[in-house]
């Protein structure tokens, strides 16, 4: 699938290059050429905050880890998911996994989720009747996985932070409601779909605490000025971020976990994955920057912007579309389309603040789904994609409304 993406970013760029040369503009082969050269130095330059941002982030899971903080976690969550899989055996280590994906997932540490999430799925798949068709709780798991649940996006802070952002945690509670939103919406299409008793009391001990907590939290947003959430966002983001890393290294240190050597166990494998992210990273920037330089990407967004106007609709989330349309295809595409939204806006213009909010609270669907069931050699995904790419299109919506809510 990326293979076809990247490929026809090229293809169309092209096309859309011949056509403003036939209409008397030579210049769009030169801006196209710029573009390769510009967006390869603005890999390198990514990669330079990915190599620390990662280090960091992996060392201090590592850290989590031998602490036990991931282990409490997932026994924490074992009940809730013992009931949404009851296919699953009580104790089963495919919960603790699952568990400990999600906690992976919430921190933003995506590299580290993917090998403990594939390290779940094949447990499921261990007890999978019908080893070539999905069941129920690998669909389930995987819809929850790919509507994104972030509670702490410090891969967005990361690039918001590389391309000068006052305040790179600006979007810290947008990213929280829309990501909420996204995972409400992918474990209620799921629950339709496979019958599940949401109205069990465990699930509910679960789950309603929650909600009445994000509904007040949500009531009290609702009193606010712009400026005031703006103020809000920042804070609690910076809050979390640093408390997190304390909660870490404390309970590291009373559970006489060795916290340095751990952390530099963890910063290796961070180095790694960082590193190995540049091909990628230069490849969907590379491909972006043709594809606007050539004029296709406004082309579209200029029909788009069309239709919206004669609903006598807002426009400017329109340019943060582009991010919203790669994500369920191209993490790495998405990326590249946010970095150039914030080159070509600036990082705290309404479109890189949106694309932001999209970025966090959505995910890659079809790559999770091919490479999650591919792993293990699902064929038949039943209603899998259909539950994801709902989640993903809530995740959009509750984006685009939230950022207008703190944003204006």
């Amino acid at each position: 699938m990326l293979n076809g993406l990247w490929l026809s970013f090229f293809l169309v760029a092209t096309l859309a290059a011949v056509m403003r040369w036939i209409g008397g503009d030579p210049g769009v082969w030169a801006a196209m050429v710029e573009s390769l050269f510009a967006m390869a130095k603005l890999s390198v330059e990514v990669m330079v905050l990915l190599f620390g941002t990662l280090t960091l982030w992996l060392g201090l899971l590592r850290i989590a880890e031998k602490a036990g903080l991931i282990d409490l976690l997932a026994r924490l969550l074992g009940p809730l998911f013992a009931r949404l899989m009851p296919e699953v055996p009580r104790g089963h280590p495919a919960l603790g996994l699952i568990s400990m994906n999600f906690a992976a997932n919430g921190l933003g540490l995506d590299n580290a989720a993917t090998p403990i999430g594939l390290k779940a799925m094949k447990a499921l798949q261990a007890i999978n009747p019908l080893p070539h068709t999905a069941s129920n709780a690998q669909i389930l798991f995987l819809v929850l996985n790919s509507s994104s649940l972030t509670l702490l996006p410090v891969s967005i802070f990361m690039y918001r932070v590389q391309q000068g952002a006052a305040d790179p945690t600006l979007v810290f509670l947008p990213i929280l409601l829309a990501t909420s939103a996204s995972t409400l919406a992918g474990l209620l299409a799921v629950a339709l779909m496979q019958r599940l008793r949401l109205w069990d009391p465990v699930v509910l001990a679960y789950l309603l605490p929650s909600a009445l907590l994000l509904g007040a939290f949500m009531a009290l947003l609702a009193s606010l000025s712009a400026t005031a959430l703006a103020q809000l966002s920042s804070l609690l983001g910076n809050l979390s971020l640093f408390g997190l890393i304390l909660l870490f290294l404390l309970v590291g240190w009373w559970r006489k976990v060795a916290v340095y050597e751990s952390f530099i166990e963890g910063a290796q494998e961070g180095f790694n994955v960082a590193r190995d992210l540049l091909p990628y990273l230069v490849a969907m920037l590379c491909a972006v920057g043709v594809l606007r330089a050539s004029g296709a990407l406004d082309l579209g967004l200029q029909g788009i912007r069309w239709l919206v106007e004669g609903a006598g609709w807002d426009t400017r989330f329109i340019e943060a579309l582009p991010t919203a349309l790669i994500k369920p295809f191209s993490g790495s595409g998405a990326r590249a389309m946010l970095i150039e939204t914030m080159q070509t806006f600036g990082v705290d213009s309404f479109p890189a603040l949106l694309a932001a909010t999209v970025q966090g609270s959505t995910e890659t669907t079809f790559y999770v789904l091919a490479v999650y069931f591919g792993a293990v050699g699902i064929q038949r995904v039943r209603h899998a994609v259909g539950c994801a790419l709902f989640a993903d299109l809530a995740g959009i919506l509750a984006a685009i409304t939230v950022c207008y809510w703190f944003f204006g």
